[in-house]
């Protein structure tokens, strides 16, 4: 127990980083509509700016993890997704600084229950369940950047070997840099967060024994499966 804590502190949620060491993770910050096609699928306005939300950090599953199946769903998906590491604390961070407070880049999945998160958005309610889950954000190894931001490279990701999403980071609608800057003036980001910068079209739903792998050309891929659900 450390210091004058009730309770033992629950473990500190990381994810490794490529070469060696593993990078604590304080928050997950995830970007919404931020590519045209996945917008037209969704039935969305592609005039409106991506919002931002927020997963556990303790949903954080690694490379060649598994995956529960969830509860309360019967339409569970992936989204394959760029994931930028906070390095250096700020807040009203302008573009042209964005990229010394990023340290690594790596590829993530944001799982939703999209049943779920449709029907909230329906009843106007908030939908934090359909997005903010136990095992809900799968990231793969971290890739120190060296203060480069991606702005291209193929992004794509395969269940059983089937290709189901593949679109490309320059489509992004607002860049890495873009994402950094309009988010620090809504949080003060802190070394340890995590950004999942959105989803290209192609969503679509697992099952249990369902293998699932996501790539971003020149940075990182990882691999999770799908288990059936606890008992």
């Amino acid at each position: 127990m450390i210091g004058n804590l009730v309770l033992d502190a629950p473990r500190i949620p990381t994810v490794p980083v490529r070469g060696g060491g593993a990078f604590p993770v304080r928050r997950i910050y995830c970007v919404g509509r931020n590519y045209t096609d996945h917008i037209l699928e969704m039935g969305g306005d592609t005039r409106e700016p991506p919002f931002f939300f927020q997963k556990p950090a303790d949903a954080i599953v690694h490379d060649g993890g598994v995956v529960p199946y969830p509860s309360c769903t019967s339409d569970f998906q992936h989204e394959v997704e760029l994931v930028l590491a906070i390095g250096r604390e700020g807040s009203n961070i302008a573009r042209a600084d964005a990229a010394a407070h990023v340290w690594a880049a790596s590829v993530g999945i944001d799982l939703t229950r999209r049943d779920v998160q449709i029907q909230a958005r329906k009843s106007g309610r908030p939908w934090e369940i359909g997005k903010s889950f136990d095992h809900s954000a799968p990231c793969g190894d971290l890739v120190p950047i060296n203060g480069q931001l991606p702005v291209r490279g193929a992004i794509e990701l395969r269940v059983n070997g089937q290709l189901r999403q593949r679109g490309d980071l320059a489509q992004l609608i607002w860049a890495c840099d873009e994402i950094v800057s309009q988010l620090s003036q809504q949080y003060r980001l802190v070394p340890g967060d995590l950004i999942y910068t959105g989803t290209p079209a192609g969503v679509g739903s697992v099952i249990p024994g369902d293998r699932v792998e996501a790539s971003i050309e020149g940075i990182a891929s990882m691999r999770i499966g799908i288990a059936v659900p606890p008992q």
